[in-house]
């Protein structure tokens, strides 16, 4: 059982990173040319992945693999957001 909660908190936090990432790139960071490099994603995703390593340190039932997927996630987002603004591809916020 404490398992299927750490998955789902690991599913949480990876969906949340993602969306967030990429919301935040294509609507904040549009303009900012460093943001549509190729460095950008794995900056933000070490960035990301460092600031949730303490966290599920103190965390019983989150390991460092969710620290680690965190961190892929919103470096995907980063990438995902920066391709929609090189096709200028807009997702309504229905």
């Amino acid at each position: 059982m404490l398992e299927i909660l750490a998955f789902a908190a690991t599913l949480a936090a990876s969906g949340f990173g993602y969306m967030a990432a990429r919301k935040f790139v294509r609507e904040r960071l549009k303009f900012v040319d460093a943001a549509q490099t190729l460095k950008a994603p794995v900056v933000a995703g070490l960035g990301a992945w460092a600031l949730a390593v303490p966290l599920v340190w103190l965390l019983p039932l989150v390991g460092m693999g969710t620290a680690l997927i965190f961190g892929v996630s919103v470096a995907l987002g980063v990438r995902a957001g920066a391709k929609d603004i090189r096709t200028d591809r807009r997702i309504s916020a229905g």
